[in-house]
């Protein structure tokens, strides 16, 4: 069948593509063949649109054992023989459409990419964006995407230690699902995604294909509208079973030594796992799709190619050992086929009965081989104006304080998110050291050892919308300061870049100085991007979401017994801000939902202050010389005090002995900043210790044994605020479960 610019343009191509896709096979594709390169080079294959600016990013250093981009997930040295392999991923468009499925498979998929490396996972993080919580559609889009992270999480057996979720109008048609993985391997017992040695069998191992995912890598890069409805069936459908032993059988064929090289079917499944794994290889390979398992009848060779059907593995396997393999399968009672073999020539030949359908060069079909790159035109947005001409003088500051802070923290973005957390398992496993002893990070011991790792994932997307670069730049440095006040020192970064469509210049304009920012963000830390992925065109009608380019992070605790806390302790202890007290509002939860002003700079930031501050932060806390630590973020100060007493049912006695704006200091959101508590007898060699550093620390009160004291004035028990505080997103759902 002969294709045409008008099939390559239904298929997501462009016609100067098209033609290039004629020039490499010097004659017209056949609809299987264009059906592979308009999903291998889709933005989420190829990042065909972004991969210019991603290579500026620091992609080696620090404990990385390799560098960014060479396998599926990042890994970096721990010490004791042990690597911790983690990686962050997007499900957004798939979540939009069928919330359940989208958000399970994205946490399959993500789980997947760093088993197929050879380690177990042990934790899984996530950072969810909706629209407004009061819409029904949000609240269908809630529930379904937390039922879907909690049933596939559960089921497959890894806790599910941490997270953030946001509510922002622009999220309403499209939100946003990122999932994270973390993950331990001994030394030598990682695998590549490479394909090697001629005449070596290739294997497809896991559950049988079938139509579901179908383009679904060309589904994730194009806009979401009220038509998406009816892309449904590029949504794939999880089983968390068959991949919990899909991960047993993989694991255990790993020591065998039989394997050459293993990559997991994610976007663009067969197409794509024997692309990369041929061309990274330098190979090709000859794939015959009629052995291919099939749980429907009569597939087509471009729907086998492109099905994005979950639990899959595609192995290869050393010549002659080919029954070890199949032995452990079987014994998981899991399909392990035999489907081709490795070729010398780096063509990918795929044969139905014997009938060839499509012959691809490898290289030509992947990221730094023969898949475009392009730069888009960026500007500066025309709402930049706005935000430059804000005029923090015309905010009346509030004379009901207590008001302001009672609404603050009803305020969907910073209350508790109990009911959704209530729905994830954080306990199997019994590695996670969070669930009764709160840090800012989460932190999961390694078993064996007396380490720990500290992970996170954090952006605040108005910081970025109000100035991308400094946005970004605060997202890495709240990363690495959760990691730092919960008692770990930062490895490095996987990243989730959410943005909307990149022909729009003002998008592009976003993501550009994004990059820059977290670039120079992550040299200062020290924290190389190990990978992670590109989303673009979250759209609504209306426009892009925020951009949102979420920082998934995370550290090293080489001695448990130095974890830190963020709960206050006992009744008496003193409490102290570090970082400086600025005369700050700007991009503030107060600002926007309160006072509604839409657009303001990003709050103040100073990554040179930042950095010290935390170095001087990890210092203290391996010190023991405070009994807490938790940073300033959303709410500002007031809110981090309540979270400090609140997680150890003690109140505070605060006052405010700064000539800043009264709504600036107890609810801006400068950055830069850490509230400690520490007991009378060392509370002169902390002030000694940060004068020596040179860093602001202000005594703010006392912990207090149940009454919140603000000024001198009593604002009643901590109890009632924390009902409040747990309640306020399960009162907005209720209406939800009761239609």
């Amino acid at each position: 069948m002969e294709t045409t610019a008008v099939t390559a343009r239904q298929l997501g191509l462009t016609e100067d593509e098209f033609k290039q896709i004629e020039g490499i096979l010097g004659r017209n594709p056949n609809f299987a063949e264009l059906a592979a390169y308009s999903v291998m080079w889709s933005e989420h294959c190829s990042y065909k649109n972004s991969i210019r600016w991603l290579k500026t990013l620091p992609r080696e250093g620090g404990r990385l054992l390799i560098k960014a981009g060479e396998e599926n997930a990042g890994l970096a040295d721990i010490g004791d023989g042990l690597g911790v392999v983690f990686k962050i991923e997007s499900h957004n468009h798939p979540s939009a459409i069928e919330p359940f499925q989208g958000a399970a498979t994205g946490v399959g998929g993500i789980h997947r990419d760093i088993f197929t490396m050879g380690a177990r996972p042990i934790a899984a993080l996530n950072s969810l964006r909706f629209g407004d919580i009061e819409d029904a559609k949000t609240q269908h889009l809630l529930s379904g995407v937390v039922h879907g992270i909690g049933h596939y999480g559960n089921c497959f057996g890894v806790p599910t230690v941490g997270g953030e979720v946001y509510f922002e109008s622009c999220y309403h048609t499209n939100p946003l699902v990122n999932a994270m993985s973390v993950g331990i391997v001994k030394a030598g017992q990682t695998v590549s995604a490479t394909a090697a040695g001629t005449g070596n069998p290739v294997f497809i191992v896991g559950s049988a294909t079938g139509k579901d995912g179908i383009g679904g890598a060309s589904f994730a890069s194009a806009d979401i509208s009220e038509e998406s409805a009816k892309d449904l069936p590029a949504v794939q459908v999880g089983d968390p079973f068959q991949e919990k032993k899909l991960l047993e059988a993989c694991l255990e064929v790993i020591p065998t030594g039989a394997l050459v090289g293993m990559q997991d079917m994610g976007a663009a499944g067969i197409i794509c796992s024997t692309a990369e794994t041929s061309a990274k290889g330098g190979v090709g390979m000859r794939i015959n799709l009629d052995k291919v398992p099939k749980r429907q009848q009569h597939m087509k060779a471009w729907e086998l190619l492109l099905s994005e059907s979950q639990e899959r593995m595609l192995m290869i396997v050393h010549k002659g050992r080919e029954a070890e393999v199949k032995k452990v399968f079987e014994k998981w009672d899991l399909p392990c086929e035999e489907i081709g073999e490795v070729t010398d020539d780096g063509m990918l030949r795929f044969y139905m009965n014997d009938t060839i359908e499509a012959e691809l060069p490898a290289e030509s079909l992947v990221l730094g081989g023969g898949a475009p790159v392009y730069e888009r035109e960026y500007r500066e947005p025309a709402y930049m104006e706005k935000i430059r001409s804000f005029d923090a003088s015309k905010i009346q500051v509030p004379s009901n304080l207590k008001a302001i802070a009672e609404k603050l923290i009803a305020l969907p973005n910073i209350a508790s998110k109990r009911w959704v957390y209530h729905q994830y398992d954080s306990m199997v496993g019994t590695a996670n050291s969070s669930t009764n002893a709160p840090s800012d990070a989460p932190v999961v011991s390694i078993k064996g050892t007396k380490k720990g790792l500290a992970m996170t994932v954090d952006c605040n997307a108005r910081y970025v919308y109000a100035d991308p670069f400094k946005g970004c730049m605060i997202a890495v440095s709240e990363a690495a300061r959760n990691i730092v006040c919960s008692g770990g020192e930062p490895l490095g970064v996987t990243n989730c870049l959410n943005f909307g469509n990149p022909y729009d210049p003002e998008v592009y304009f976003q993501f550009v100085h994004a990059i820059k920012g977290m670039g120079e963000a992550c040299l200062k830390f020290n924290t190389p991007v190990t990978g992670g992925n590109v989303s673009f065109y979250n759209q609504n009608p209306e426009g892009a979401v925020y951009p949102t380019p979420t920082i998934g992070m995370v550290g090293l605790l080489e001695d448990m017994d130095k974890r830190m806390t963020l709960d206050f302790k006992s009744e008496g202890d003193i409490m102290y801000l570090l970082g400086e007290i600025v005369n700050d509002i700007a991009s503030s939860e107060y600002l926007h939902k309160i006072c509604g002003v839409e657009f303001s700079p990003a709050p103040y930031f100073d990554l040179d202050k930042e950095f010290s501050l935390q170095k001087v932060l990890l210092q203290l806390i391996r010190d023991k010389a405070i009994r807490s630590a938790h940073d300033l973020s959303e709410g500002g100060l007031f809110v981090t005090l309540f979270e400090s007493a609140s997680a150890g049912g003690l109140g505070f006695d605060a006052t405010q002995n700064a000539s800043e704006r009264a709504d600036a200091f107890w609810f801006g959101e400068a950055q830069s900043r850490v509230l400690v508590s520490v007991s009378p007898d060392r509370a002169v060699e902390l002030e000694k210790r940060m004068l020596q550093a040179g860093i602001p620390c202000q005594r703010v009160g006392v912990v207090t044994r149940d009454e919140i004291r603000i000024n001198g004035q009593s604002w009643g028990i901590i109890g009632e605020w924390k009902e409040r505080y747990d309640t306020a997103i399960e009162n907005h759902m209720k209406s939800y479960h009761t239609e």
